[in-house]
């Protein structure tokens, strides 16, 4: 494995930039090491809901995690408002950053993650290729 280490700029999309790397580094696989930042806007789809919850207001994220590759990518947030009460979800695209991102990512040269359909959930699935050897 080796990293890619970077930080987000106020009003940069969280989503749209970590998607945008993986495509314009061809990477086939790789996780989320970590994240700290903030955020001014969040996107979320939160468990079993259709729609998209859009939250505005100042956030601290408390985590982040998620597998990446250029074939598609999965991320699930957790944040943290004022009070320190912490929401969390499935993260889209309208997360804008409020201060900083910091963010180190972890490629798996030895993987390809596909994301394929599977008729037992109806979604498109990780699928690997490749082996940790």
């Amino acid at each position: 494995m080796h990293s890619i280490a970077l930080r987000l700029n106020p009003q940069q999309d969280l989503k749209a930039e970590l998607d945008y790397i993986v495509r314009q580094r061809t990477i086939e696989a790789a996780c989320i090491l970590t994240c700290v930042g903030s955020l001014s806007k969040a996107t979320l789809r939160l468990a079993n809901q259709s729609q998209p919850s859009i939250y505005k207001g100042r956030f601290e994220i408390v985590s982040l995690t998620g597998v990446m590759s250029r074939h598609g990518s999965h991320y699930h947030i957790a944040m943290a408002d004022k009070t320190g009460q912490t929401i969390g979800g499935h993260l889209l695209e309208g997360c804008l950053i409020y201060t900083t991102a910091e963010i180190v990512i972890g490629v798996l040269p030895n993987f390809s993650f596909k994301r394929e359909f599977d008729e037992a959930t109806g979604y498109n699935e990780l699928v690997v290729y490749g082996s940790g050897e």
